[in-house]
């Protein structure tokens, strides 16, 4: 009895609630309360409705009244990051922007190899601050789950040192971190045999103790010329989903071939599809796998965004998620994002918010968060606005001034 919270009024307060997984969403389909109340009791959403009623219903819930105009929303979720890693790549961006290619870039001793090198030199500790720290920007965003990858590891002892980095990081700050295996980034420089073999010492020596210790439900891989071949990733993720593990796929970022796999695993996800074509969107939007725009990527590169718009009206399921990484999206910043990405794609306010909330939950293969209603997670976000158009509108600019995270406030 003592733990029930009522929030209120609220000028808007989006639920998110009884909208479709898949396909295009139009603003109107938003379920809008208008002078709402939240009633939160421990970690879980009781109810949501008239901030009258509810105060009238609930007269031993101790009230949080607000003074001001708000738009209530759920707690904002990133499916995709690489908030756990050292150094920067601020060279390679300069070198980028003044017109060195990709493979300049590396032979300078820039790319994913410099993070490794960075990264690995870090301690578990050191490597868990980092993440905290990142984390608790983002959550101070309202951003409040987030998916962090491994990936500049990329030996068994490095991808576990990450691994166990993330799950302590998970223990400092008041954001969910989900925590994901990426030790099939590419094939490190300093491993002498052929990708096959590397992948083969993964799934063998990797897998079993990521089960053994908990350390991650989720196993990705890049699908790209410069890491993974389709041939050489099918059956390590088919070794993945035999031990239990779901699977999620970087996919199709600078040639199509990425997709085709995530869709024959049944993966959670397919991320980035920069170079999806009409026959990849197709077949992705006929399937259960979630597209995950990474607008932060195609800023960060200067190239061209996902065909967000086609996904959505051939029937997809689209994410938005930030991608913040020190390589392709340093940013770090998913409304921002979300808001310039639909501008481009011309995205409805309702399709970019399903994208960076219940969207993104179920391409992490979570059903209780994204959405306020009855048992739904107690992860909200109010913005100081009487007009929830306003959020998008301002680009990113407009911050949540508060931030509830499982029912206390941050």
């Amino acid at each position: 009895m003592g733990n029930k919270k009522l929030i209120g009024p609220i000028t808007q307060l989006l639920t998110l609630d009884k909208l479709p997984l898949k396909g295009a969403l139009k603003d109107e389909q938003l379920e809008i309360i208008s002078q709402a109340g939240i009633l939160l009791d421990s970690d879980k959403i009781l109810r949501v409705g008239s901030w009258t009623e509810l105060k009238k219903d609930f007269p031993e819930a101790e009230l949080v009244e607000l003074d001001d105009s708000y738009v209530a929303m759920p707690g904002m979720i990133d499916c995709h990051t690489h908030i756990c890693f050292g150094g920067s790549r601020a060279k390679d961006f300069a070198m980028r922007n003044a017109g060195k290619t990709y493979l300049e870039i590396a032979q300078a001793g820039g790319g994913i190899w410099d993070t490794v090198t960075q990264t690995r030199k870090l301690s578990m500790e050191e490597m868990a601050r980092i993440t905290a720290k990142n984390a608790n920007r983002h959550l101070a965003e309202g951003v409040t789950t987030i998916e962090v990858k491994s990936g500049y590891g990329l030996s068994v002892e490095e991808e576990l040192k990450m691994l166990r980095a993330i799950q302590k990081a998970d223990r400092s700050t008041a954001a969910d971190l989900i925590t994901t295996c990426l030790a099939a980034h590419m094939k490190p420089r300093d491993f002498e045999g052929s990708n096959k073999s590397y992948l083969n010492l993964i799934s063998t020596q990797l897998f079993p103790i990521l089960i053994e210790e908990k350390l991650c439900k989720r196993v990705d891989a890049f699908v790209e010329k410069s890491a993974f071949s389709p041939e050489e990733i099918t059956p390590y993720l088919l070794k993945a989903k035999e031990f239990g593990f779901d699977v999620t796929v970087h996919a199709d970022q600078f040639t199509a071939a990425g997709s085709a796999v995530a869709v024959a695993v049944s993966a959670k996800s397919a991320d980035h599809l920069e170079a999806s074509t009409e026959e990849e969107i197709n077949f992705l939007a006929k399937s259960d796998t979630i597209a995950v725009a990474l607008p932060g990527a195609s800023i960060g590169l200067g190239c061209a965004f996902i065909p967000a718009r086609k996904i959505l009206d051939q029937g997809g399921s689209l994410a938005i998620a930030s991608d913040w990484n020190p390589g392709s999206a340093p940013m770090g910043d998913l409304l921002a994002q979300a808001s310039i990405l639909a501008t481009f794609e011309k995205l409805s306010t309702a399709e970019v918010f399903a994208g960076i909330t219940f969207r993104a939950a179920a391409a992490l293969g979570l059903s209780d968060r994204g959405k306020l209603s009855s048992g739904m997670l107690a992860d909200l976000v109010l913005f100081p606005t009487a007009d929830y158009r306003e959020i998008l509108y301002q680009q990113g600019k407009m911050k949540p001034n508060m931030v509830w995270k499982k029912g206390a406030k941050i």
